[in-house]
């Protein structure tokens, strides 16, 4: 049998167990109750703000002289003058004499000219003398004469109209010989620049002979090449439309002023692009020339949005932005969009002024979500809008 020792240990030890059990039980704290959580997405926005846009178009080209003109040899010689001036990248008016070919046969011929101009006026009037004194003869005698009408030879017609023949040949030798001693002067036609020279002095030269060639500095030209979707943004497909171009000038940023004159009306066949010119007049006469052969960028005026909005393409989907509501709740708004470049987007209708844009990044937004807005960001600006893809 077992002890009475036996038996009462192991009743004293379930007994100090269960009242240390009862013990730790009575220390422990009941759990704090934790507050409902806001599970709300945090967002940022920035207000809508419409303005009035300008579609420019942007382009390209090369800025070249509207008149290009060879000067070419008309007359034989020896180059024996060559002004100081007429040198690659000199600078002429009108009227200037750039060279001169010698003119001495010229000047023989000329008097030569003048010589037979001179005798054959003078044989013309001695025969118009004798063609009146045949008429008065004539008138004389008429009466006592069996004729009726003088024969045009008694009346020195034939004998008339062969000396007028040879006057005015002659006039005309000397007209050639003046207009081939004029041409030995080899002149500038208009205000230009010399682009190039062919001669020295010295040089003997023959009717066709290439002298050099000038660029006009009254007008420059620059082909602007724009996409034939770009054209809808230009009022009258750009023609009349101011251009401003802007090009670097002794390493700094300088930019010009053009108009659209003509489009050259048809598309070319390797970059099947529409071209249109603009001019710019007197290019040099600025501190700050558009000089010829110049690459320049050129931005197109183009038509005018009222209350419109640029925001960022990605912004936009399926047409639509989200905005956030009085009530920070979401709803997406339908863009009427006009243009999308450079990785923006135009819209004319669709937002009002002072609307909320969502600027924050969004997993899954749904029409009528709940949102909170962070008061401590500050509205970020449109180039700055985002909204994750799903």
């Amino acid at each position: 049998m077992a002890t009475k020792k036996q038996i009462i240990l192991p009743i004293a030890v379930l007994v100090a167990g269960v009242g240390l059990a009862v013990a730790f039980s009575a220390m422990k704290q009941p759990p704090e109750e934790k507050p409902a959580q806001d599970t709300r997405p945090l967002v940022s926005v920035s207000a809508v703000h419409l303005d009035a846009i300008t579609l420019d178009v942007k382009s390209y080209g090369v800025v070249k002289a509207k008149d290009h003109t060879p000067l070419v040899a008309q007359v034989s010689g020896q180059v024996v003058f060559v002004s100081e001036q007429f040198v690659q990248g000199g600078f002429v008016k009108q009227g200037d004499i750039l060279a001169r070919i010698d003119p001495n046969d010229y000047e023989a011929a000329l008097i030569e000219a003048q010589a037979g101009m001179a005798q054959a006026s003078s044989d013309l009037e001695i025969e118009r003398a004798q063609a009146h004194v045949a008429q008065a003869e004539w008138d004389r005698i008429k009466d006592d004469s069996n004729q009726m009408i003088p024969s045009q030879l008694y009346l020195r017609k034939p004998q008339l109209a062969e000396k007028l023949a040879r006057y005015r040949a002659a006039q005309a030798s000397e007209k050639r010989a003046k207009r081939n001693l004029e041409r030995t002067y080899i002149k500038a036609s208009y205000d230009a620049i010399i682009s190039e020279r062919a001669i020295s002095l010295g040089s003997v030269v023959n009717p066709g002979s290439q002298f050099g060639a000038l660029s006009s500095t009254l007008v420059a030209e620059i082909r602007l090449p724009v996409a034939d979707k770009e054209l809808q943004y230009l009022i009258d497909s750009g023609i009349g439309a101011n251009v401003t171009l802007s090009a670097d000038y002794a390493g700094k940023p300088t930019t010009w002023q053009a108009k659209i004159v003509r489009s050259e009306g048809v598309i070319d066949q390797k970059s099947r692009m529409s071209y249109l010119v603009a001019q710019v007049n007197t290019p040099y006469a600025s501190e700050q020339p558009l000089r010829f052969g110049s690459y320049i960028n050129a931005t197109i005026s183009g038509r005018e949005l009222d209350n419109a909005i640029i925001v960022p393409h990605h912004l936009v989907k399926n047409g639509k932005i989200v905005v956030m509501n009085d009530d920070l709740t979401l709803s997406f708004k339908p863009l009427n969009i006009i243009r999308e470049q450079n990785g923006m987007v135009i819209a004319s209708q669709g937002l009002n002024d002072g609307e909320q844009l969502i600027t924050s990044a969004l997993d899954f937004p749904t029409e009528g979500m709940q949102v909170k807005l962070n008061d401590s960001d500050k509205p970020a600006a449109a180039t700055q809008l985002a909204l994750k893809e799903e």
